[in-house]
């Protein structure tokens, strides 16, 4: 078998590559910068130089001629400065892989709970029978590519997920968070406790080869979460549990936060440490809800989360220890 992997140097693509090395004869790896690649497979003890790999020009038209068995399409630009760089990665670039893939091969397209939105008001989980309504240029960019996919490759094998926030070893966007829950005094934005949907990213890792295993590969699109939210309080204070830390977390108006955003994208060196407070993206802090409900691709494909917050919190933090970044 033969798996065509995108994303292979960011947090979900990473772990995917680990899992998969064993089970695969072949990986085809589109990367921009190969020596990221190379260097991340040294930190984890590989050989740059894997018998297995085959890394590819990020471009699909300078690949060579190959027929993959599988695709996980996991690549996107997470943080952009305009509406424009999401869009030319996230829709332009992934509808040029999905073209240069044979039919034949089944695919899962890694997209995203802000593709859909928040929570609606009135509801406790959003479902996907609920209007789609992204709040964010990373979110109608997500949907923009969902839509792309559905009309322009109908007769494809290809299932479309959408978790919402993931945590857990090799990801780079939740070490803010762990710094600051190691001070005696933490912050939050807004007065009242936000609600989240979680999943850990070993379990999404477990849910992208078991539905590559499915026969037939699950249609659409489906949300996925584990099965119990979690607060913005218990994050912060989970992560401090981590570290052994004691303080307390405060809550600080969101007016202030806006100011902070606009101060972050006006500032280099503040969009470099905390790209997730941008202002476009600083608009999926405001909503108190985004929690999705799970439970109809759980019943289609057998799959279950299986990490609580806990485990998966102490286990980012032992990477983090590992790489230096934490002590």
């Amino acid at each position: 078998m033969k798996l065509l992997l995108t994303g292979a140097t960011g947090f979900v693509g990473r772990n995917a590559l680990l899992h998969a090395l064993p089970h695969y004869e072949e990986i085809f790896l589109p990367v921009r910068n190969p020596e990221k690649l190379r260097s991340q497979l040294a930190a984890e003890g590989l050989d740059p130089a894997h018998p297995k790999l085959r890394v590819l020009s990020a471009e699909p038209k300078d690949w060579p001629a190959f027929a993959p068995d599988h695709a996980i399409l996991g690549a996107g630009v997470l943080f952009a400065r305009n509406r424009g760089e999401y869009f030319a990665t996230n829709v332009d670039w992934t509808l040029r892989v999905l073209q240069a893939l044979p039919e034949t091969c089944r695919a899962i397209l890694l997209s995203s709970l802000s593709a859909g939105g928040p929570t609606p008001p009135e509801k406790s989980a959003r479902s996907g029978t609920d209007p789609d309504a992204p709040i964010t240029w990373y979110g109608e960019s997500k949907l923009a590519l969902e839509s792309a996919v559905r009309s322009g490759f109908p007769r494809r094998a290809l299932t479309i997920l959408r978790p919402p926030m993931i945590l857990g070893p090799r990801d780079t966007a939740t070490l803010p968070l762990f710094r600051m829950a190691a001070h005696p005094v933490r912050i939050k934005p807004g007065w009242k406790s936000k609600t989240y949907s979680f999943l850990a990213v070993d379990d999404l890792v477990d849910a992208l080869f078991a539905t590559l295993g499915q026969d037939p590969l699950p249609a659409g699109r489906h949300y996925i979460a584990a099965p119990q939210p979690i607060t913005d309080r218990e994050l912060i204070a989970g992560a401090a549990a981590t570290m052994h830390a004691r303080g307390l977390t405060l809550p600080v108006p969101q007016a202030a936060v806006r100011l902070l955003s606009i101060l972050v994208d006006a500032v280099p060196a503040l969009r470099a440490s905390i790209p997730s407070l941008t202002r476009d993206r600083a608009r999926e802090i405001w909503p108190d809800r985004w929690v999705a409900d799970g439970a109809d691709f759980s019943r289609l494909t057998g799959w279950q989360a299986r990490r609580g917050l806990a485990e998966t919190l102490q286990a980012t933090h032992a990477h983090y220890v590992r790489e230096g970044n934490l002590r």
